[in-house]
């Protein structure tokens, strides 16, 4: 019979796979979006002349919501630099120690900590609703800055489903982490 606690423990960090999976995918637009813009400002700079300090911006935003909401993605397909010579020749179990340890230790503190620092600066930028230094820029700094504490909830949320595919490879369970399995990790 199988542990009902490790059904759970899978059952969460899939979820959590599958929130971030989808942010991920829905954050990849970013880069189209960016790639185009750019192209636009350079052809209306070189080409015609002319200048946008929105669309300039837009390209800002653009770059930052495709770092601060696909790092978490990233981190879930294996896509983050570690210390590879030593994660990618060890078996499952010490790759599982090596998650968990970097999630309880490092990943999770980090975003905890990371939350908890940018949530005032946040907030100070709501109160005002924070708008571009220039005149004819983006009224949306409080949105951008808002990504701050939107990574660190996300990437968290990864740590936990890291941490709770680590422990149930270490407790035996057939649940093993997708990048566990795959040595990427």
């Amino acid at each position: 019979m199988r542990n009902p606690y490790g059904l759970l423990a899978g059952r969460i960090a899939d979820a959590i796979d599958r929130i971030t999976a989808a942010v991920g995918r829905a954050a990849v637009w970013c880069c189209l979006y960016a790639v185009l813009a750019e192209f636009a400002v350079v052809l209306m700079r070189y080409a015609l002349g002319i200048g946008s300090i929105k669309l300039q911006e837009s390209v800002l935003y653009a770059h930052a919501g495709l770092f601060m909401l696909a790092a978490a993605w990233t981190l879930q397909i294996g896509g983050h630099v570690r210390v590879d010579v030593f994660y990618a020749s060890a078996r499952p179990r010490t790759r599982a120690l090596i998650d968990l340890f970097g999630a309880l230790f490092f990943l999770l503190p980090f975003a905890a900590g990371l939350a908890a620092l940018s949530l005032p600066y946040v907030e100070r930028s709501w109160g005002i609703l924070e708008r571009s230094r220039e005149a004819s820029g983006l009224p949306f700094v409080y949105l951008l800055k808002t990504l701050i504490p939107v990574f660190a909830v996300l990437i968290g949320l990864q740590g936990v489903a890291q941490a709770l595919r680590a422990a149930l490879v270490l407790a035996g369970s057939s649940a093993a982490s997708p990048a566990v399995e795959r040595g990427a990790g």
